[in-house]
């Protein structure tokens, strides 16, 4: 029983997501400016909904992965960095 509650609210938090909202204001923005005319109700409008698309796609991808993937290319390259120097320093000595 309340792990359907839990459904039916995680289906309601999508659809009336921060993403759908802003969507929808940049959609009504450009409705907008078109039956008005104004310029800069197109361009915000348009920029809302290029913005909220690009927001989808940010939130999509796997931040954690990405982190991990980076921390391990920092750690080979200290790896490299400190066997060159002690490289470096016995060569000198």
């Amino acid at each position: 029983m309340q792990n359907k509650e839990k459904q039916e609210i995680s289906v309601i938090g999508r659809l009336i997501c921060i993403e759908s909202l802003l969507l929808l204001m940049g959609i009504a923005s450009l409705v907008s400016g078109i039956v008005t005319g104004e310029a800069i109700q197109l361009f915000w409008g348009g920029l809302i909904v290029l913005g909220s698309i690009v927001l989808h796609f940010v939130r999509k991808k796997d931040w954690k992965k990405h982190w991990e993937e980076q921390e391990a290319y920092r750690q080979v390259y200290e790896k490299k960095a400190r066997e060159e120097k002690e490289k470096n320093g016995k060569g000198k000595s």
